[in-house]
């Protein structure tokens, strides 16, 4: 038995089948969002979806015809997006659902959500402040998109103006130029984290756009400084820029 066991493991590595290291080293959100601005993002200051800049101080410029349906005052500023949206794996956390007895605010009332688990468990905190999970984005369009899933959205109009972002009911279409950097982060995030629980359809998109949209040599620096950072590989990133002549 124990030999099969052996045997088992060694073809699932050759297969690929093991899965990543997830973030170890960072549990504050906060802290997270500095490291991405001064030591990531502090040549390369460009929205995510919408390719807007940004300055020092998170100042936007819009892009020319850019508009938002709701959250006007949240456009003119840049926040970290999670990819993979917090909700839609802290939900998986019994302390997100029901709670902890540590989770009692100043008037002795129970709370649950991101604040108990953040609060009380690990490795909803490691997760939360993994740095390849976190991009900048326009605030409304971080408000909007919320934590709906991927898909593709054909005849759905644009939501943002000049912006190629669609959002239509609880579904989303991100932009083109979009579409592998959040296969691979999804797929890392998947494999990285147990507690994670990525749908087969999502999964089958997202494998589908990582073979589509390839990486860049933005995407490939930017993994590389946050392993340096962070301590630990996107594989789904490394192993495609090393294929594509990015990255050694």
């Amino acid at each position: 038995m124990f030999k099969q066991c052996v045997l088992a493991a060694a073809l699932a590595a050759c297969a690929g089948a093991v899965a990543a290291q997830g973030n170890t080293t960072i549990e504050d959100f906060n802290k997270s969002k500095r490291l991405l601005e001064t030591k990531v993002y502090y040549d390369h200051r460009v929205t995510f979806y919408c390719r807007a800049p940004f300055d020092a101080k998170k100042r936007i410029t819009l892009p020319e015809g850019f508009t938002t349906p709701r959250h006007e005052k949240r456009a003119g500023r840049v926040e970290w997006e999670h990819v993979v949206p917090a909700e839609n794996f802290g939900r998986n956390f019994v302390e997100w659902r029901l709670g902890n007895e540590s989770c009692i605010n100043e008037k002795g009332k129970a709370y649950t959500g991101r604040k108990c688990a953040e609060k009380t468990n690990q490795t909803y905190r490691l997760m939360q402040a993994d740095l390849y999970n976190l991009y900048p984005a326009i605030g409304a369009v971080n408000a909007l998109r919320s934590n709906y899933r991927f898909t593709e959205l054909p005849t759905s109009e644009v939501t943002f103006g000049t912006c190629e972002m669609k959002i239509d009911g609880r579904a989303v279409e991100p932009p083109s130029y979009t579409k592998g950097v959040i296969a691979r982060t999804t797929l890392y995030m998947a494999d990285a984290y147990p507690d994670f629980r990525l749908a087969q359809a999502q999964r089958d998109l997202m494998q589908a756009w990582n073979r589509m949209y390839p990486v860049d040599a933005w995407e490939c620096l930017r993994a590389r400084r946050i392993e340096a950072i962070q301590g630990n590989e996107n594989t789904f990133v490394t192993e495609a820029c090393r294929a594509a002549g990015l990255m050694r």
